[in-house]
């Protein structure tokens, strides 16, 4: 075994035996950069995937008391400046937004009225699957297609062997 020097060059090597082309501290400092950047990733993916208990208490709460509110602006806003392919959507921008809005509202209206039929997992998991600018309409989606898959999983498969049938 060989003692280093502060340059990671052995001290009790022959001098044959030195080569400065390669640095072992440079090595080493590649080595630990790389642990810290795998540690910082992997207690992030931790931080994103495992939520704290008060942000979950905080999601069933909130779910549990009825629709949650979202701001709609935004969306409403970046879809009543979209004009459609070729301009096909009529009305001025402003005109789009305002539809946009009465049918949010008309959605988030349905839901308040059918929020206690859906399942509380359900209603939790399409909650907190809507993160970038939600919508009442992707909510109903979500909502609506978990129940179909419910149900298509509890129904009875239909007889696919032909030669049983009369």
């Amino acid at each position: 075994m060989f003692l280093r020097s502060s340059r990671g060059r052995p001290l009790n090597a022959p001098a044959a035996f030195i080569h400065p082309c390669q640095p072992i501290v440079a090595k080493q400092i590649v080595r630990l950069r790389r642990l810290i950047v795998a540690l910082a990733a992997a207690s992030a993916l931790g931080i994103s995937f495992c939520p704290t208990d008060a942000a979950a208490r905080q999601t069933r709460a909130a779910v549990t008391d009825g629709v949650p509110n979202y701001d709609l602006n935004a969306s409403c806003h970046a879809a009543g400046s979209f004009s459609g392919y070729g301009g096909r959507w009529a009305g001025t921008p402003d005109e789009r937004m305002q539809g946009c809005l009465a049918s949010e509202q008309r959605i988030r209206e349905e839901l308040n009225k059918n929020w206690s039929t859906f399942p509380a997992a359900d209603r939790i998991g399409c909650v907190k699957s809507l993160t970038f600018m939600p919508t009442y309409t992707e909510l109903a989606t979500c909502l609506e297609m978990r129940r179909d898959l419910n149900n298509s999983r509890d129904a009875k498969p239909a007889d696919t062997n032909p030669s049983q049938r009369n």
